[in-house]
Parts: C-alpha cells; sequence; structure tokens
C-alpha cells in the first residue's frame, strides 16, 4: 500500500513539473529595444519598460513557484486533517489478548477493542474497526463535500491525499492492532472498504440534496449497521452535527483550508442533542426530554473567523 501511496505521488509531482514546462516565460527581443527612428510606425505605449519587464517576470515566476509548491502544501494539510478524523473513534486491544486470542467478538464476529471516545460513549457504538473506519469516512467526506469547490485538479488532489493517508492507516491497523499478517487478506479486506468509501460518497450526497430523513437513513446504514435498537434521537442529532460542519467549512475562504479546516470538528455532535429534544414551536408544552441534557454544553457552536486571502 505504501508502495502504491509513493507512485500517486511521483505521478502528481510529475504532472506539476509537466505544468511548470509549459509555463512560457517573457522573454525580451531586440525588436523591442530598437531606437524610435527604425520603428516610426509603432507607438512608444507598445514598448515595454524595464520596469514593466522586471513586473511581468517577477509574477511568472512566482505562479511557477505557487504551483509547484501547491502538492506539497496539500501534503501536509490532508495529513493534518486525516489525524483529526481518525483520532474521533480510535480503540486499541490488549496485545496480550491478540496472542492469546481471547479478544472479544460481537455477533458478526469482529473483534471488539477498549474505546472512550464520544461516539463510544454517547452514540453508542462498539469500539470496533467497522466503527473506527465509518467515523472517519464520515470526517473525510464533509472534507471532500467541501473541497469540490475548489478548482477540478486540486479537489482531485485534496481527495486523493485523503484516501491515500486513510488506507495506509487503514491496513497499518490491521496489521498492528488486529494482527491480520497476511497482506493478500488485508488487500482483500481493503478493497471491501473502497467500495464501502465510494457507497458513503453516494449515500451523503444524496442525504444532504434530498433532506435530513434520507441522509439519516444513509448515517443508520453505514454508521448502524441497519441495527433495530437504534435511538433516533442521536440519528438526528448526527444529522444536525453534519450539517452545521459543512455550514462551517462552507464559510473557510479556500486558502484557510489549509490550517483552519479541522476546527469545523471541534463542536461534538452530542451538543445536537439540546437542539433535537427542544419542540418545535407547535408542540411546545405537549412534550417532555425523555433524558437528561449532556453535560457542559457550550451556548453556541464556535464562530468561525474569515481570515483574508
Amino acid at each position: 500500500m505504501a508502495c502504491r501511496s509513493c507512485r500517486r505521488q511521483l505521478r502528481l509531482l510529475a504532472r506539476q513539473a509537466n505544468a511548470i514546462a509549459e509555463v512560457p516565460i517573457v522573454a525580451t527581443t531586440p525588436r523591442q529595444f530598437r531606437s524610435p527612428r527604425f520603428t516610426q510606425q509603432r507607438s512608444f505605449a507598445a514598448t515595454p519598460t524595464a520596469a514593466g519587464i522586471k513586473e511581468t517576470i517577477g509574477e511568472t515566476i512566482g505562479k511557477v513557484i505557487r504551483k509547484s509548491a501547491e502538492p506539497y502544501r496539500v501534503v501536509q494539510a490532508t495529513e493534518s486533517l486525516y489525524k483529526a478524523c481518525t483520532r474521533e473513534a480510535l480503540y486499541t486491544i490488549s496485545p496480550k489478548d491478540i496472542k492469546d486470542g481471547t479478544i472479544p467478538k460481537t455477533a458478526e464476529g469482529e473483534d471488539i477493542g477498549e474505546g472512550k471516545g464520544m461516539w463510544h460513549e454517547d452514540f453508542k457504538l462498539p469500539p470496533t474497526f467497522s466503527t473506527w473506519s465509518q467515523i472517519t469516512m464520515l470526517h473525510m467526506y464533509l472534507i471532500v463535500a467541501r473541497v469540490r469547490n475548489l478548482d477540478l485538479d486540486t479537489a482531485r488532489s485534496w481527495q486523493r491525499q485523503l484516501v491515500d493517508h486513510f488506507f495506509f492507516d487503514a491496513e497499518e491497523r490491521m496489521d498492528l492492532v488486529h494482527g491480520i499478517s497476511s497482506r493478500g487478506l488485508r488487500h482483500r479486506y481493503l478493497k471491501d472498504l473502497f467500495i464501502q468509501w465510494r457507497g458513503i460518497l453516494a449515500a451523503y450526497d444524496e442525504g444532504v440534496v434530498k433532506g435530513d430523513a434520507v441522509l439519516a437513513s444513509a448515517l443508520w446504514r453505514n454508521v448502524y449497521k441497519a441495527r433495530e435498537d437504534v435511538d433516533l434521537r442521536d440519528l438526528a442529532a448526527i444529522v444536525s452535527w453534519m450539517r452545521l460542519c459543512l455550514k462551517m467549512l462552507d464559510q473557510m475562504p479556500d486558502e484557510a483550508l489549509f490550517y483552519q479546516a479541522e476546527t469545523a470538528f471541534k463542536w461534538p455532535a452530542r451538543n445536537e442533542l439540546t437542539i433535537v429534544d427542544k419542540p418545535v414551536r407547535e408542540l411546545e408544552g405537549q412534550l417532555h426530554v425523555p433524558r437528561e441534557q449532556p453535560s457542559e454544553v457550550p451556548q453556541e457552536p464556535p464562530v468561525i473567523q474569515k481570515v483574508a486571502v
């Protein structure tokens, strides 16, 4: 998997190098500096000055440098963003349990680890590889949805780098955490995971466009594996949180995505339960809150400050 990632990086850098080579360089010619007496038909306004030539060359060089540095900026930005995505549902499995073969299993035969994050405790998701991958891909989707507003090549570069980070980490987790030493078996699981990722993109896109009910259905099928005992309040809270994150990301300037995008995830999804439990105006006084509110809930979500670019 690492070799595949390296090859993708080399292809990306090669495309950037080819694009740089095609950028025209402004050069002066003897014709531009001929004496006025030999070019009586020409206007003096058409003859470039030394200052104008220097400014044009400087702008061209600046564009070349920025274009050549863009892939490295994207790699660094996506690595930081991926770390923010993957730490939301981290879990651990005791090496002793792996060695002794005493790892607890789900009904489907999946290893159960130990996790103490919000997604495990508040949303009752088991600390498994499946939960970790689904929550990570959920956060990745929010980033991908935002970078689609960038130009086509840049958006593809962002998505490619995020996917590379995820699948490299997923294979490493299979090997080190779950003890799957067979490379062929890991690659088979990774192929299934890639199919899930493509399905998630389509399902969440449909939900964002068609409405909250469709989005909640997509979350139920993917994150909760279509369990019948799911609390609908939890689904509603996650839908509300996704909408809020998309709004925060949309308010960020493009340049701020390189260093500020992960701040959209600082507002916990469990805080949206306060909105879910609040009756609409037509039902005030007719319903009651079924369970206690989460403790230490901030009064309002953080405001993303726009920066000048």
